[in-house]
């Protein structure tokens, strides 16, 4: 990422709104593999993150480059698992605002050991974690609503 000032601020609600509209890319959905059942309903998902937002043990940050939101960055538990999760608007796409992203986040978030799943065929991402020191450690199957079928997802995992 060059000449650009990437930061984090903690996302609000006002946020998700923004938010919202990049997770209705079709190509960017069928990468995510694992989204909403409905990613149109544009209600269900204000509700549904604004929750997120009130939850202690969430951390989620909007990523702005040069004031403007480009994604979000979180982490959440699941299964007992601290996860991450991020999302990136598809016209920033392969510009290293990602790996710059998940960098800065990794500095302000300290839960380790930190999970990352991403589809078996998102190659992008499997780069991305591998690029900030996740380690592949296993596989999974699930639904993928944003393809409506079951694949196979790869787990990552971060130590340190």
């Amino acid at each position: 990422m060059t000449n650009k000032a990437l930061k984090l601020t903690k996302t609000v609600k006002d946020d998700l709104y923004t938010l919202f509209q990049f997770q209705l890319d079709n190509e960017a959905n069928y990468l995510a593999a694992f989204t909403a059942k409905d990613s149109h309903a544009k209600e269900a998902y204000i509700e549904k993150y604004s929750k997120f937002l009130l939850d202690p043990t969430n951390n989620t940050q909007t990523i702005k480059v040069d004031n403007e939101i480009v994604g979000s960055i979180a982490k959440f538990i699941m299964f007992g698992d601290t996860e991450i999760t991020y999302w990136i608007d598809k016209k920033y796409w392969g510009q290293g605002i990602a790996t710059t992203a998940l960098q800065e986040f990794l500095k302000i978030e300290n839960a380790r050991p930190i999970h990352g799943r991403v589809a078996f065929d998102n190659y992008g991402s499997q780069k991305l974690l591998e690029k900030c020191g996740f380690v592949k450690i296993g596989t999974d199957h699930g639904f993928a609503n944003a393809r409506q079928m079951e694949i196979e997802e790869f787990i990552y995992r971060l130590d340190t």
